[in-house]
């Protein structure tokens, strides 16, 4: 275990029976946190948030703050936080830009269902409309990317708001829950009694009936495929996926939210499917005849043109929002209630069955799919191919390394390359796709670990929030920065490449930035490498550095993510090949 800051012993005690104490808003919240089980939170202070901070400090040997550099930052560690750890992440900022600034890193969390708890700020209410400084009605922004949130008025209704703030977060489908407490509220006093955290609202299990009905379907089906997302990952459901597998003799693709749900090296799993997915896995999802959807939203990035999808296979779809079912695709049978109860009826009612044509088919896709994946490490324009430094990654670090992304080519190659044998590490921004995710969830993924963690990243990316380093640096956060620099906006000038003529406006900005010395300059330790022998030994030095430690690794900007599929197109239309190569 890596010791990165001073040793305080955290956690709430074991709530014993007490009388009601007399105690101002702030400190009410303060406590309601650590009576939740909050050991950490996240974020900035600012003059509308003084009084929280004065208490969080009163507090400090039961609970910790993380001072981050951004408030978006705070937003995304809160966020790596809870994907890694299974709890409710926390972050807290002033009201007006600080409240704004949140905004990325909430979306970020709807989209992905990812539980968390925003605390914010705001002016005294006897100023609320009258244009105060710093005033903003961040209610009122983050009404459609937040589970639920409040404008507290009454110290009173505090403690029990905050409960129930928590209570919604990790209920059914996860996700953001915002709190804004005007600064007479903080500062309001009044009776408070600690309680014993509620568990979340419990799920029903899909009906009966409807079970049964998907079981005839998979029954009579002779190419079951498991498509698995992120509802699975997060309910932890890999060893229920393989015992399903096995029964039914189907092979597992996932979507870039299901990353990590199953090991890697098990046989049946294929990999990510959809527009940079694995050969194998987007290929079976084409030739089955039955697809089972297991916490998963059938987006577009995994689909292509959902009109075209699926159209020689039946679909079942578990989830537990019931807004997810046919929304994306039109499902033959739809399994709302909680997933992993659901699903566990599912895996009892369906027969077992050997499919020795459809075995014997998925085994050579997954051949073809290693042959098209050579092809294009041979045909590379790098030095260092991706491949070759997603192989380095996955022999150099531990099995329970967490892996953070951003958002670009790094990221799909690091969804088809990096392999992992442990539930809930790898972490990125799927439905949002925010580029700067990622140093702030991998610092939230070492405090919540207190482990070394990687991040991948782009040069672009990166530079979005890059301040996060003096954060990585305060508190020796352990983090392995992997820097694939081509030096342009890489997706998005492939997309030029590929269906714009090669123009390419905006995406190359010409930018002299060194990234190795802006990581120094920050306090932490980084290297440039121009060959795979050389990143080998920096990533091994790298991994017992106890602080960032960067890695500027060269990569072409030509150098395409493939395979890809057209956003016009579907998963038939697979490109596997650079054809300006092929016309040289």
């Amino acid at each position: 275990m890596i010791k990165y800051y001073n040793n305080i012993r955290l956690g709430a005690k074991k709530l014993e029976p007490q009388k009601s104490k007399r105690m101002s808003g702030a400190r009410i919240l303060v406590e309601t946190l650590i009576e939740q089980g909050v050991t950490d939170v996240f974020g900035i202070p600012g003059g509308q948030v003084v009084d929280i901070y004065d208490e969080l400090n009163r507090a400090r040997r039961r609970i910790r703050h993380i001072l981050t550099s951004h408030e978006q930052g705070a937003a995304h560690a809160a966020d790596g936080y809870a994907r890694v750890s299974g709890k409710v992440g926390v972050a807290l900022a002033t009201s007006g830009p600080g409240a704004t600034n949140l905004v990325t890193g909430i979306a970020a969390a709807m989209l992905d269902s990812v539980p968390m708890v925003v605390i914010t700020g705001n002016v005294s209410t006897q100023l609320i409309g009258r244009d105060s400084f710093q005033e903003i009605n961040i209610t009122g922004i983050t009404f459609s990317i937040t589970k639920h949130n409040y404008f507290v008025t009454d110290v009173n209704e505090l403690a029990d708001t905050v409960r129930e703030a928590f209570r919604i977060a990790s209920s059914g489908r996860p996700g953001p829950v915002l709190i804004d407490i005007p600064k007479d509220v903080q500062t309001a006093k009044t009776l408070f009694a600690p309680k014993a955290p509620e568990p979340p609202d419990a799920l029903p299990h899909a009906d009966e009936k409807d079970v049964l009905r998907a079981a005839e379907i998979i029954n009579r089906a002779s190419r079951p495929y498991l498509y698995i997302g992120g509802g699975a990952a997060a309910n932890g459901m890999g060893k229920q996926i393989m015992e399903f597998a096995e029964k039914t003799d189907a092979f597992i693709g996932c979507s870039l939210m299901g990353i990590s749900t199953v090991p890697s090296s098990y046989e049946r799993f294929l990999g990510m499917q959809g527009m940079h997915g694995r050969y194998a896995s987007t290929k079976a999802n084409t030739e089955a005849d039955v697809i089972i959807g297991v916490g998963v939203c059938f987006s577009d990035r995994a689909t292509g043109d959902a009109k075209k999808y699926a159209r020689r296979a039946e679909i079942v779809q578990i989830d537990a929002d019931l807004a997810e079912i046919n929304k994306n695709v039109i499902v033959d049978a739809g399994l709302v209630g909680d997933v992993k109860k659901t699903f566990s009826m599912l895996l009892d009612a369906v027969e077992q069955k050997r499919r020795p044509q459809w075995h014997k088919r998925a085994l050579e896709l997954k051949s073809e799919g290693r042959r098209i994946f050579n092809s294009i490490d041979e045909n590379a324009l790098s030095e260092i191919t991706p491949k070759q430094v997603f192989e380095m990654i996955n022999g150099k670090k531990e099995a329970d390394t967490v892996v953070a992304t951003d958002v670009g080519q790094h990221q799909m190659w690091a969804a088809q390359y990096l392999k992992f044998e442990k539930p809930r590490r790898f972490i990125s921004s799927g439905g949002l796709g925010a580029m700067g995710y990622g140093l702030g969830a991998a610092i939230g993924a070492v405090i919540a670990e207190k482990k070394r963690a990687v991040l991948v990243t782009g040069d672009g990316s990166f530079s979005m929030n890059l301040t996060e380093l003096a954060t990585a640096v305060s508190y020796k956060i352990p983090v392995v920065i992997v820097l694939m620099n081509n030096s342009v906006l890489g997706m998005v000038r492939q997309w030029q490449t590929l269906f714009y003529g090669g123009r390419y406006p905006a995406t190359d900005p010409k930018r002299k930035t060194d990234f190795v010395k802006v990581c120094e300059a920050f306090g932490g330790k980084g290297e440039r490498v121009s060959s795979a022998e050389e990143f080998e030994a920096a990533f091994e030095r790298a991994m017992k550095f106890d602080g960032p430690y960067l890695i500027d690794v060269p990569v072409d900007k030509d150098e395409l993510v493939l395979p890809m599929i057209p956003s016009d197109g579907d998963l038939e239309d697979l490109i596997t090949t650079d054809e300006r190569k092929n016309k040289q």
